[in-house]
C-alpha cells in the first residue's frame, strides 16, 4: 500500500461514487465534498474478493483523479462473498430471491475497498465484516425481493433498511456492510491531510 503525502487541509474532496449511502456517511464526518461518478466499468478477472474490492476502488478513484487535478479523491467498492462465490447486484427480483436463499441461515463476508488519491499518490485499504443471516422463511424472501431494496446493492440486501431484519449477527464494522467503513475512511482521509470532525488526529493515527 502506498501512503499519500500530507495534503493541504483546504484541498477539495471529491467522492467518486453516486451512492447516497456513501454520501450520507461522508457528510457525517464533517468533510465538505463534491460528487463525481467515475463511470469506470466494474470489470475484472480477479476472483479473490479482498483483492477485487481494492482493485475496483482504485479503478474508480483513478478515473476521477484524472479529471480532478489538485483534489483529494475517495472511492469505494463493496464485494459480497459466499464461500468462493461472489454475489454482485441482482438483476431482477427473481435473482434477488436466489441470492437470499443462498444467504439464509449462513455467514457471508462483505469486503469494502477504500481508495484515497491525492497529489499523484494513492492509498487503499480493505475492510471485512462477517454477516450471519437468520434462517429466512420463503414468504420473507419473496417479500423482501419484491420490495426492490436489494436490486442496487451487492449481495442483494441493504442492512441500513428493511434488510436489517434479515441479519442475526455481525463480526466487524457495520458501516462496512453499508459500503463505507468509517474507520478506514477516517484514517485514509486524515493521512491525506483532510480533517475529519475538524481534526487530523494524533500524529501517526
Amino acid at each position: 500500500m502506498t501512503q499519500p503525502g500530507t495534503g493541504a487541509a483546504d484541498a477539495p474532496v471529491v467522492l467518486a461514487s453516486g451512492s447516497p449511502r456513501r454520501r450520507e456517511l461522508l457528510s457525517g464526518l464533517g468533510v465538505p465534498f463534491t460528487v463525481q461518478v467515475s463511470g469506470e466499468p466494474e470489470d475484472s478477472r480477479e476472483a479473490d474478493p479482498e483483492r477485487l474490492a481494492a482493485e475496483l476502488a482504485l479503478l474508480k478513484g483513478r478515473a476521477v483523479a484524472r479529471e480532478a487535478a489538485g483534489a483529494v479523491v475517495i472511492a469505494a467498492d463493496t464485494v459480497v462473498a459466499v464461500g468462493a462465490d461472489l454475489l454482485a447486484k441482482p438483476e431482477s427480483a427473481a435473482e434477488n430471491e436466489v441470492f437470499l436463499r443462498r444467504l439464509s441461515g449462513r455467514t457471508h463476508d462483505v469486503f469494502t475497498g477504500v481508495a484515497v488519491l491525492s497529489g499523484g499518490s494513492e492509498a487503499v485499504e480493505v475492510a471485512r465484516t462477517a454477516v450471519t443471516f437468520r434462517t429466512l422463511l420463503p414468504e420473507e424472501i419473496a417479500f423482501y425481493a419484491a420490495s426492490g431494496e436489494g436490486l442496487d446493492k451487492a449481495g442483494g440486501y441493504g442492512i441500513q433498511g428493511l434488510g436489517m431484519a434479515l441479519v442475526e449477527r455481525l463480526d466487524g464494522e457495520y458501516s462496512n456492510v453499508v459500503g463505507f467503513p468509517l474507520s478506514v475512511v477516517t484514517r485514509l482521509l486524515r493521512a491525506a491531510g483532510v480533517p475529519v470532525w475538524g481534526t487530523l488526529g494524533a500524529p501517526g493515527a
